[in-house]
């Protein structure tokens, strides 16, 4: 009786136990569940986002140079994407604006007014580059031959002209770098870059659009003439020595070129013409009233003395009696041989005393070899004779023949574009490009049709400035590709902060719970000792 009596308050004292282990044993398994949700979602997340992510290229820079001639002043906006290749930029042309006016060098006298005529273009180019981007668009302007020359004759009138061009690039705004008088090797130098890279000589893309060096591709050699100087560069290879201040090492895209460059100052087409007429002037005996056999039959004109002698390039053959206002008159008389026989006393031939690697006035040059391409007053020169890209010697000497042996008339039905100051000049231009290719640079008939006569490549103007982007562009900071992740940065400190969180309160709340199990077995153990001991 005892022994029952005794029995039924201990099963009804562990039943409390039975029950709370019961009524545990679900939260620890929702936990648990929770728990593993959470670290699935932790690793799912952060490895979408570290392999899913989407590298996107550094989107497009932007360069402006305005290329400052003796003449005219162009202006060229250029873009590369930002990531570059081997340090240097892909570049291309995108627009292109001729600035009105003369040349910057003719504002010697009101430098103030130099960059007036810029006005219209800026506007142009404001539209063309995105307008988040002008802070970061870099500006430039190079000035070539011209502006050496006024240099030369007064340095205190060209700094004043490029401090009142800074001035006014300093309100525009895009990123402003510099107005500089480049000299005229490296006007050489950026006209080789340009003519390589428009044809494809330093870059090609291959089957996978990546861009790489082509193999085989032997460099295209750059003839230029502008109206103060002309330029001639080659790539020599390794074997001509560098004991010449002509011959430069050219790093782009990862390799090295060593080329050959010279720049003939004076001998630019406006100032080779105001030479000739002064050399007209100073062998004949009439001196105010002179026969051009250069100018064509039926054409006269007239010159002040400043315009013919006014020049840094006429200075030393101005007569004893030379008044600036002078007035002396040209008659044409369109003689093709004379013309040629006259030209020829613009280059001093003899100074090379035979020599194979001299061009004339004593200037070295290796002899020139593999193909040429010859731009600006090259270019226009071969159009008004009706030719373009690649002909031989005969060709070029008989349309020679042809157009200097019309009368002034005629020439308005035989040029595309006819406007009097270059018309007249044409026929000097062919029988000048003849001398200085032939009996200077040293071509032959059978080296001259390697020599191409072209304006552009593509949609680019081949000219000295593209090359000189090219060249800026290795000092210009690549900038790191643009990542795209699935989870925007600071959603996915959310998420990971989140569920952490989950995932810890789940392992405390595990914890816990085995904690509490582990005693409630110890008391019930102690209770189950207690009564059995009783």
């Amino acid at each position: 009786m005892f022994t029952v009596l005794t029995r039924q308050p201990c099963e009804q004292a562990v039943f409390p136990f039975l029950g709370l282990k019961a009524l545990s044993r679900t939260p620890a398994i929702v936990a648990l569940v929770f728990l593993l949700l959470s670290v699935v979602v932790l690793v799912t997340i952060t490895v979408i986002q570290i392999h899913q992510k989407e590298v996107l290229p550094p989107g497009l820079k932007y360069g402006i140079v305005f290329d400052a001639g003796s003449s005219r002043t162009t202006l060229y906006v250029y873009q590369w994407p930002a990531e570059k290749e081997n340090n240097t930029g892909v570049v291309n042309q995108t627009f292109e604006c001729k600035v009105k006016g003369p040349g910057i060098s003719s504002y010697g006298g009101n430098p103030q007014d130099a960059p007036k005529g810029f006005n219209d273009c800026m506007q142009k180019v404001k539209g063309q580059i995105p307008a988040h981007l002008h802070g970061s668009t870099r500006i430039y302007l190079g000035a070539t031959a011209g502006m050496r020359l006024l240099r030369l004759q007064n340095e205190t009138a060209a700094n004043e002209v490029l401090a009142s061009i800074q001035n006014y690039f300093k309100s525009q705004p895009f990123d402003f770098r510099d107005a500089q008088i480049i000299s005229g090797q490296e006007e050489g130098i950026y006209g080789w870059i340009t003519a390589n890279y428009l044809m494809g000589n330093f870059l090609e893309k291959n089957l996978w659009h990546m861009w790489v060096h082509p193999n085989g591709v032997e460099t295209t050699g750059a003839l230029d003439l502008g109206g103060a100087s002309t330029q001639i560069s080659f790539s020599t290879g390794e074997k001509v020595g560098l004991n010449t201040s002509d011959i430069m090492k050219v790093s782009l895209y990862g390799y090295v070129y060593t080329v050959y460059t010279h720049s003939f100052q004076c001998y630019g087409r406006n100032e080779a013409e105001k030479r000739f007429l002064a050399i007209l002037l100073q062998n004949s005996p009439m001196k105010t009233h002179l026969i051009n056999p250069c100018y064509p039959r039926n054409y006269t004109t007239t010159f002040t003395g400043d315009h013919i002698f006014g020049s840094f390039c006429t200075a030393d053959l101005r007569p004893g009696s030379y008044k600036p206002s002078a007035i002396i008159t040209f008659e044409g008389t369109g003689d093709p041989s004379l013309c040629r026989e006259k030209v020829a006393s613009l280059f001093d031939f003899d100074a090379c005393h035979d020599q194979e690697v001299c061009s004339f006035d004593g200037v070295y040059q290796p002899k020139v070899k593999g193909p040429f391409v010859a731009f600006a007053g090259f270019y226009y020169t071969a159009r008004a004779m009706n030719l373009s890209g690649s002909f031989s010697l005969n060709t070029f000497n008989s349309s020679t023949w042809d157009f200097c042996s019309q009368s002034w008339s005629q020439l308005p039905q035989l040029l595309p574009m006819f406007d009097e100051v270059y018309a007249r000049s044409y026929c000097f231009s062919a029988h000048y490009i003849y001398h200085l290719l032939v009996n200077g640079y040293k071509f032959t008939k059978e080296t001259w049709p390697q020599i191409h006569f072209k304006k552009e490549v593509g949609n680019s103007s081949i000219a000295w400035s593209l090359g000189y982007m090219l060249s800026l562009t290795n000092q210009i900071p690549a900038e790191s590709p643009l990542i795209r992740l699935p989870l925007k940065p600071s959603a996915f400190r959310c998420t990971v902060a989140f569920f952490s969180v989950v995932t810890l309160l789940c392992l405390a709340f595990l914890v816990y719970l085995c904690v509490s199990s582990r005693n409630q077995r110890r008391a019930q153990q102690a209770f189950t000792h207690a009564v059995d001991s009783a």
